[in-house]
């Protein structure tokens, strides 16, 4: 059953396949907020928790035209920066605690490096690079979710990338080609 089947059976009153939805996006949508909000652990959870109370009550709205994918991460993204708004502002009020580093069932040891340097790019390049190269979704549904031109999602990927290739081959010592 694909995402427009599941949120058609949801308007027709079947609450039960609520559940589907969120076990399908769950994981990954904890593993993007994560990296977005920079490992804070309470505020990922956060995120999603609200992402999918959002999703519930704007479903009705959902144009089943459309692809959920991009509509599920256009509100989770929203949802990322709101907390990282409202944490920037404890920041400066001194309330800010940092929690350990989220645990999925797929801990990315092998690419740990990566990973570490994604987190220290710019949130302009860090999101385009996370939704195409985790969620494996194409430059046009980047620019769609971020609203922005293709060609600015493109522009930003390959800086990303340049600034990616730099900050690992600094972390190695210059063994990165």
């Amino acid at each position: 059953m694909n995402d427009n089947q599941i949120i058609e059976k949801i308007k027709q009153g079947e609450q039960q396949y609520f559940r589907v939805l969120y076990d399908r996006y769950f994981e990954y949508a904890v593993r993007v907020s994560t990296i977005i909000l920079r490992n804070q652990q309470s505020s990922a959870k956060d995120v999603v928790q609200e992402a999918f109370i959002r999703v519930y009550r704007k479903l009705n709205q959902f144009d089943m035209d459309r692809e959920f994918k991009p509509w599920f991460y256009t509100i989770l993204l929203n949802e990322c920066k709101r907390i990282s708004q409202k944490n920037n502002d404890s920041e400066v009020a001194g309330e800010q605690v940092v929690e350990p580093l989220y645990q999925d069932r797929h801990p990315f040891i092998e690419y740990e490096s990566l990973y570490i340097a994604i987190q220290q790019l710019e949130e302009h390049n860090r999101v385009p690079v996370i939704l195409k190269y985790m969620h494996d979704m194409k430059d046009q549904e980047i620019a769609d979710i971020l609203q922005e031109n293709v060609n600015t999602i493109k522009s930003r990927l390959y800086k990303a990338r340049i600034k990616l290739k730099n900050l690992l081959k600094h972390e190695s010592g210059g063994a990165v080609q």
